[in-house]
């Protein structure tokens, strides 16, 4: 986002600050890794090679939702081992001898680590390629006299959102079945009747579940 100057229409001398979109295409690994505390865009979104009806890139944005604490300092002698934790956020090629960003064993030798991540992040083209996210999230707690006896969950969510970018054409809930209104009388299974009963039948990926029964209550 940056603020573009504009002459005032009807003031030509005077002058807007306009916010403005402007887009930034990221092609190596170096370019779309963020380290921790510093600048990130306000939109990063993996965009494929296809389109949509509008003629936008399909994709996924990824936003970020909790921020992890410090990482520790790149002079120590065991930061290696912890390297993935210098960035909130790193885009990289996949590849098969890339599954993680760290390892079991790099607690049993922390100063010569099994996986360093920041080797992961070493310049390569990552347009048109099949890519990799790594999105670090955390935060920090510092216990207080009203974590007693529970710890309080309000305010201390971690994770992130993946969400479609432009990947469909308009509102997918769009397509989901309204609510279904039917009588006693009616029959719950026929289609004209109850839309979602024919689920498994127009959608693939609707799951076959068996027909619900109850057994009643035992009397003990």
């Amino acid at each position: 986002m940056v603020f573009v100057p504009t002459a005032v229409p009807w003031s030509p001398k005077h002058q807007i600050q306009r916010l403005q979109v402007t887009r930034k295409l990221l092609e190596t690994e170096e370019q779309a890794a963020f380290p921790l505390g510093g600048p990130s865009p306000s939109c990063l979104y993996l965009a494929s090679n296809h389109s949509n009806k509008w003629g936008h890139p399909r994709g996924y944005r990824i936003q970020t939702a909790s921020v992890a604490g410090e990482p520790l300092p790149q002079n120590s002698s065991m930061e290696r081992a912890l390297s993935w934790a210098r960035y909130q956020l790193a885009v990289t090629q996949r590849k098969e001898a890339e599954p993680r960003s760290s390892s079991i064993f790099n607690q049993n030798d922390p100063w010569a680590p099994t996986v360093d991540f920041a080797d992961f992040i070493n310049n390569e083209t990552i347009a048109g390629e099949d890519l990799v996210a790594w999105v670090t999230a955390g935060f920090l707690h510092i216990p207080h006299s009203e974590d007693i006896p529970n710890t309080v969950t309000v305010g201390n969510g971690v994770g992130f959102f993946l969400r479609p970018y432009n990947f469909f054409d308009q509102d997918p809930s769009f397509d989901s079945a309204d609510s279904v209104y039917f009588r006693e009388d009616q029959d719950a299974g026929a289609c004209e009747v109850n839309r979602l009963a024919c689920l498994p039948q127009a959608v693939a990926c609707a799951p076959h579940l068996p027909a619900f029964s109850h057994a009643g209550f035992s009397h003990n």
